[in-house]
């Protein structure tokens, strides 16, 4: 008997550790790093804008009569060459004017490169096959950060004759990888800073308050601060002082369980509806009913019993009038407190579609029914 007590004992306490297991990590499946909540503030990325030539083109160039600030531009570049094409009519079509735009990292040292994107300005019609000569990156504050240079790569093409035109993606924008060369450096002294800033990607009241309580807990003291929903202040401890990318390390891997509001966002353009999980509906009648005409136009052709000679053919209309009341829908009712699944399925039950839907949430919401906020994009 105990032989045969044994493996059932086994049985059910590998089943409770498995259920256990299961209960303890449905939360944790909920929480997220700190790493993804928040950014540091101050640790960010700039944007570079320059003005620049593409040239090499096949002919897919812009054309000079219609781009004058390509023309103005591809002359003061000869000039600079020491090429005077002043009074001269230049009909080239093998040169575009670009925008040349580039995202500058945290902490990106001089020396280093990063991606470009080249943009056509003017009514060129490909940048492929073209080279983006030296072209000065601006920042916001007017200093030159990067100098891009090199050959575009387009992922579109076109192709065109007489009486018919083949365009795939978009082949006045490209891209050249490693293509600006990084000239001057933002200055940011991260193990000089006393205190730091944390701004929370979707600000919260209480997932701010969570954050300040994680770090705290795991310093051992009170050195975070909410200071409004999307910004947690840090006082950084004497320990961690001069080693800031050790505090930073820790604290972005601890984990938090976000919080949000109830939100509806409707896009009625597309007729997207996304709902948060915490949407709640109060009891409610719903019924669901549209008044569709359908107009059907069939004409006839009416020939005379007679010879063509003596008589004329005739085009008869006919037309096919169909009203549809919804008489079949009814009346539902929909309990109060329910969760989005049960409100999901409900209103599907109803056989509501997603332009529907949006009408009803909307009622729903103005007869004080819905717990929800609804954004409409």
């Amino acid at each position: 008997m105990h032989r045969l007590l044994r493996p059932a004992l086994l049985a059910a306490s590998l089943a409770s550790a498995l259920c256990g297991c299961l209960l303890t990590a449905g939360p944790a499946a909920a929480m997220s790093r700190i790493k993804d909540l928040a950014t540091i503030e101050g640790v960010r990325q700039n944007n570079l804008v320059g003005y620049g030539l593409v040239v090499g083109l096949n002919g897919t160039g812009d054309t000079l009569n219609n781009a004058p600030f390509t023309k103005q531009s591809l002359t003061a570049m000869l000039e600079r060459l020491g090429v005077n094409t002043r009074g001269a009519t230049l009909r080239t079509a093998n040169v575009a004017a670009v925008m040349v735009t580039a995202s500058l990292p945290a902490f990106a040292t001089q020396g280093t490169r990063l991606d470009i994107t080249v943009s056509a300005l003017g009514d060129s019609k490909s940048l492929q096959g073209g080279t983006l000569l030296v072209t000065p990156l601006l920042g916001a504050d007017g200093e030159v950060y990067a100098v891009g240079q090199g050959s575009v790569a387009i992922a579109g093409f076109q192709a065109e004759g007489e009486a018919a035109k083949v365009t795939r993606g978009v082949p006045t924008v490209g891209r050249i990888s490693n293509g600006a060369l990084i000239e001057r450096e933002i200055e940011f002294k991260l193990n000089a800073q006393r205190g730091l800033r944390l701004s929370l990607r979707n600000p919260d009241l209480t997932t701010s308050r969570r954050v300040a309580a994680a770090i705290n807990d795991f310093l051992g003291s009170d050195t975070a601060e909410p200071i409004d929903p999307g910004t947690v202040a840090i006082q950084i401890p004497a320990k961690y002082r001069g080693n800031m990318v050790q505090l930073l390390t820790e604290i972005e891997q601890l984990r938090v369980e976000p919080d949000q509001i109830a939100r509806i966002v409707i896009d009625e353009r597309s007729g997207i509806i996304v709902m948060g999980r915490d949407v709640r509906v109060s009891q409610v009648a719903v019924a669901q009913g549209n008044l569709t005409v359908t107009i059907s136009e069939a004409p006839e052709v009416s020939q005379p019993n007679v010879p063509f000679t003596e008589g004329t053919t005739q085009v008869v209309p006919r037309t096919r009038v169909k009203v549809d009341t919804g008489d079949g829908n009814k009346l539902a009712i929909v309990r109060e407190g329910v969760s989005l699944r049960e409100l999901v399925d409900g209103l599907n039950a109803l056989g509501i579609g997603p332009r529907d839907l949006i009408s009803i949430l909307q009622a729903i919401k103005s007869a004080g029914a819905l717990q929800a906020e609804i954004e409409v994009m």
